[in-house]
């Protein structure tokens, strides 16, 4: 349990961990875990990843920080990599989702009043998540996080999403709208995911109105879905991607990419940060990068995830205790039918770490790095576990 000099910030589940190793997480009384959550999908290439390990252990030995004041190689070389893999233009690096999502934020409004418009708007979905800052945190539609921190930021327009007839009314009734930020998959949310024709009427309509398409990859991002960002499964490109999580495996790294007429908007002074693209997290990121690649993790990602699926959807066909299952590469949400909180604390005693969000959804973010055995191993035992469950035995897991 955290001790009274840490804030109240977090409901923290009894349990703490000394090491890891790829899928597998170790307790301080040595009990061994399979991490389903990998850190909410930061560790994509699992626990002490030799490639990332020995990066920033190198890169730590030669310089870990000198500020934006200066030229950064590394920086530079990631950008380059990072965009060539994203068809981007241009890349600002930060430390975290939300940063990333805020630097979009800002380019959207900087956009804006480029173009003439005073109080340029951004349209949002329903049930997304985009951070915990003021502006993600409006930008968020979920009440129940944005409880007790009003006043919100203004020149936000929510939107329901997969939901083309209220972008089109209020693209009629709106003359500020300059952007569409949303998640092609809601992560936080409980997994919900954008139909293809969904996002390619999206990208229509910002075409044919000027506006930029900004998508929060900060979750599905870094391989996670089958494709080294979800929009490229999609056939589209969009005008801003912000990126973090998986970018670092555990090094605290974000990015905001931008293409086109979006990655000129920007100038000297209109954005920064202190540790932004630091020398150390550029070098994970880069191994990260070339890991992802060089071992092809991202269709490893794709044909796990559909054979995941496929074993969930057959153990649970007609389980009147199961509304939907659904994922795309190794981001998947078993729906339930009721909260099912209890499950998280559950699991551990089985050896096994998941997460549950929307109250209801199991969400899985195993390591790309899963071998086929772990895969099995994460499936059986989830199986079970939820069976379990539903039987309302859930005090002897067997």
């Amino acid at each position: 349990m955290a001790g009274p000099t840490l804030m109240n910030t977090y409901g923290r589940l009894p349990i703490a961990f000394t090491h890891g190793e790829g899928c597998w997480l170790y307790d301080t009384q040595g009990n061994r875990y399979f991490d389903s959550v990998t850190g909410i999908a930061v560790c994509g290439l699992g626990h002490a990843h030799p490639a990332v390990s020995e990066a920033v252990c190198s890169q730590s030995k030669k310089l870990l920080h000198c500020s934006n004041l200066y030229q950064v190689p590394l920086q530079q070389q990631l950008g380059d990599l990072l965009c060539q893999v994203a068809g981007m233009d241009s890349a600002f690096f930060c430390n975290s989702g939300a940063e990333a999502n805020e630097a979009a934020i800002k380019l959207a409004r900087l956009y804006g009043k480029k173009k003439g418009i005073e109080s340029p708007s951004i349209i949002v979905m329903d049930h997304s998540f985009h951070g915990r800052t003021l502006a993600t945190l409006s930008a968020t539609g979920n009440r129940k996080v944005q409880a007790g921190f009003e006043p919100l930021v203004s020149g936000f327009v929510r939107a329901p999403y997969n939901d083309m007839k209220t972008l089109e009314n209020i693209a009629r009734a709106n003359n500020n709208i300059v952007a569409v930020m949303m998640e092609p998959i809601q992560g936080e949310g409980g997994v919900n995911i954008a139909p293809v024709e969904y996002l390619h009427a999206v990208r229509k309509l910002c075409d044919s109105k000027g506006w930029l398409l900004m998508l929060d990859e900060v979750q599905t991002g870094n391989g996670r879905t089958g494709a080294y960002f979800a929009y490229q499964d999609y056939g589209i490109a969009p005008d801003v991607v912000t990126t973090a999580k998986g970018l670092g495996n555990g090094v605290p790294i974000g990015a905001c990419l931008a293409k086109g007429v979006a990655s000129e908007v920007f100038h000297p002074g209109s954005h920064g940060s202190t540790f932004g693209g630091n020398p150390l997290a550029c070098a994970a990121a880069m191994a990260v990068i070339k890991t992802i690649q060089s071992n092809n993790l991202t269709e490893r990602a794709r044909t796990l995830g559909e054979q995941i699926l496929s074993k969930l959807k057959q153990e649970f066909g007609g389980a009147e205790y199961i509304k939907d299952i659904r994922g795309k590469g190794l981001m998947i949400g078993i729906e339930m039918t009721e909260p099912c909180p209890e499950l998280v604390p559950l699991a551990q005693t089985v050896g096994l770490l998941i997460n549950v969000t929307s109250d209801r959804v199991i969400r899985l973010l195993p390591a790309l790095t899963m071998t086929d055995v772990e895969a099995e191993h994460l499936v059986t035992t989830l199986v079970r576990l939820i069976k379990l469950y539903a039987a309302d035995d859930r005090k002897k897991p067997r």
